[in-house]
């Protein structure tokens, strides 16, 4: 063996690695946008800010996760409606979207037992008084 057929079988096995590699990221299934129309969301992300914005404004936390209980608190006023969107990054087939709305005073609880454990994104909109509200809880389950 000399330093020729070295280099050659160096370098046909580094192209062999690369392509193995490429053949395997190209058949990985599982990677998934967070969301399919982010184009339009980052559009409208202003009204998303002016959102946030309002609900700093509150001076309360309206979304807690309750770990004894497996549940989000929500602190919200009689009257209020709106959408909490449940995202597992990992796995968007595990989201969920549920509708809210406050009938009755006293804190909300919304169970999330039936959930697989792991890292979820909880979103909470909602509008009271003709004012629109955001906030997000990252939990682990």
């Amino acid at each position: 063996m000399n330093w020729g057929k070295g280099i050659l079988l160096s370098i046909i096995a580094f192209i062999g690695i690369i392509m193995t590699m490429v053949v395997i990221s190209v058949r990985m299934e599982g990677i998934e946008l967070v969301r399919d129309n982010y184009y339009e969301a980052e559009i409208k992300y202003q009204d998303q800010i002016d959102k946030e914005a309002s609900t700093l404004a509150l001076n309360r936390e309206v979304l807690q996760y309750d770990v004894q209980t497996k549940s989000m608190i929500l602190d919200l006023p009689v009257g209020a409606k709106g959408n909490l969107q449940l995202f597992r990054p990992s796995d968007a087939s595990l989201d969920k979207a549920l509708s809210i709305e406050i009938k009755e005073e006293g804190k909300k609880q919304v169970s999330m037992a039936d959930l697989k454990p792991g890292y979820w994104r909880v979103q909470l909109n909602w509008t009271e008084n003709g004012v629109e509200y955001y906030q997000e809880k990252k939990i682990t389950i």
